[in-house]
């Protein structure tokens, strides 16, 4: 319980840091894990093969987001527990959670597969991308339960505090979708379904490293068999509080599907290989601050628990100038290198290149206010408030992205399209700093009742 125990006691920059820069420095490396997968399939396959990667990510990020239910759910129970000092309670979350993700990720994959082929052209994949796409998710969507075991547990990882772990689970994963990737694309010449096996075989070594970690006695908690057996309060619990990252999730899916259809209209395949350009470097960018997301989330969570205000708002004013420096400095970078950046995807496609390279510039113009908003609504998460993280989170991704797309796409076209991210940017970071300003009153409001009280 040593980890567990330094999350109320441990100074808060110190703790922050310690707990960040594995996450950080895993999250990283599982950006760079998708981004390698494009890199080589733009290179040893073609711009065919990255629309292909790019139509099916909106099932992949509905696979994604049922994983994230879950692990989502239950990591907030879990800190809470501990800060509680409840440590059964917090085995049995524990339990009922990887059960669940084993569960879900089954019945969620065998029926994506059952429906591939249709899922795909409704997607809006045109007949020339379809037999890449089904290439890589037919193979995918077999591997799915290995990424959601892997996913869940790294959360529940992080929750006692060992974020060191938690970044060995990614480090390894990563590493060895990097060597598997070229060896089965250039040397078996595999294609798409060598990307797909790479991607589900790292996903597993990855699954059995976590296993073996809660199996053994390295953990601070323990995954007991008689805590697999579901109980239906702690079902709900995990639901009701995971609820926010999967809709989160949902509408990150409709919104990759409104914006294939309106990039396949108005530019083509072309155009959707592109955005899969942009999307993977945005994913890239935007790592660290999930980093800094599930660095603090297990300090916010065991101190709200513990009710030891002062150090929650402390390490929610830390992350959030962490994250800000962080997109900060990525928005320098894609300003002055976006056409160096989007080679690496491709090196003699030119019209890919120079389409990614503007869009990319555009889509980014107001990243510096991304991380402020991405860390605040993960706020509300880690204090057990999914209504509220739910709210802020699809203000960015639904309530002001997707009508900015349908609207502007009507009137600018292509350039409708991609401006309505700086736009939904903008707007959801206002609305986000309300709330984060209101709850930071009632946090010192709670502070000086208790020191009240105390005296």
């Amino acid at each position: 319980m040593k980890n567990t125990k330094q999350l109320g006691e441990e100074k808060i920059p110190k703790l922050l840091m310690r707990l960040s820069i594995p996450a950080i420095v895993g999250m990283l490396v599982n950006g760079i894990y998708n981004i390698v997968d494009r890199i080589f399939i733009g290179n040893g396959v073609n711009s065919l093969g990255l629309a292909g990667a790019t139509i099916g990510f909106p099932i992949m990020i509905v696979m994604m987001g049922l994983g994230m239910l879950i692990a989502m759910g239950a990591t907030p129970l879990i800190s809470l527990k501990l800060g509680e000092g409840k440590k059964d309670e917090a085995e049995l979350i524990l339990g009922n959670g990887f059960c669940l993700v084993i569960a879900i990720s089954l019945i969620a994959s065998l029926t994506a597969l059952a429906f591939l082929e249709p899922l795909l052209r409704l997607l809006g994949s045109s007949d020339a991308v379809l037999p890449y796409a089904m290439d890589y998710l037919g193979i995918i969507l077999w591997g799915n339960v290995f990424q959601a075991i892997a996913m869940g547990m790294n959360g529940f990882i992080r929750a006692e505090g060992n974020g060191k772990i938690a970044m060995y689970t990614m480090l390894i994963g990563a590493v060895m979708n990097i060597i598997l990737d070229p060896l089965f694309i250039f040397v078996f010449k595999w294609g798409m379904k060598g990307a797909a096996l790479a991607t589900i075989t790292s996903q597993a070594v990855s699954a059995g490293w976590v296993l073996f970690y809660y199996l053994t006695k390295r953990s601070s908690l323990r995954l007991h068999i008689h805590n697999l057996r579901l109980k239906l309060s702690i079902v709900g619990r995990i639901i009701a509080i995971g609820f926010a990252p999967f809709v989160l999730q949902i509408a990150s899916s409709i919104l990759a599907l409104i914006m294939n259809k309106s990039l396949v209209h108005y530019g083509g395949d072309i155009a959707i290989s592109g955005m899969g350009v942009v999307n993977s470097i945005l994913l890239f960018i935007q790592m660290p601050i999930y980093g800094i997301n599930q660095g603090s989330q297990p300090i916010i969570g065991y101190n709200y628990g513990a009710k030891r205000y002062d150090r929650v708002k402390e390490t929610l004013k830390l992350a959030i100038i962490s994250a800000t420096v962080l997109v900060c400095i990525d928005f320098a970078v894609v300003q002055l290198a976006a056409y160096q950046l989007v080679s690496l995807f491709s090196k003699n496609d030119i019209e890919l290149i120079e389409y990614s390279a503007y869009a990319l510039r555009i889509c980014t113009m107001l990243l510096p206010v991304v991380g402020f908003q991405i860390v605040g609504a993960n706020y509300f998460q880690a204090i057990g408030k999914p209504k509220y993280a739910a709210f802020l989170s699809l203000s960015r991704q639904v309530f002001i992205l997707i009508p900015a797309i349908l609207i502007l796409s009507k009137y600018y076209q292509l350039k409708g399209i991609l401006i309505a991210a700086p736009i939904s940017d903008f707007l959801s970071f206002i609305i986000t700093g309300i709330f984060v300003f209101r709850e930071i009153k009632k946090l010192n409001n709670n502070h000086e009742q208790i020191q009240n009280l105390a005296v």
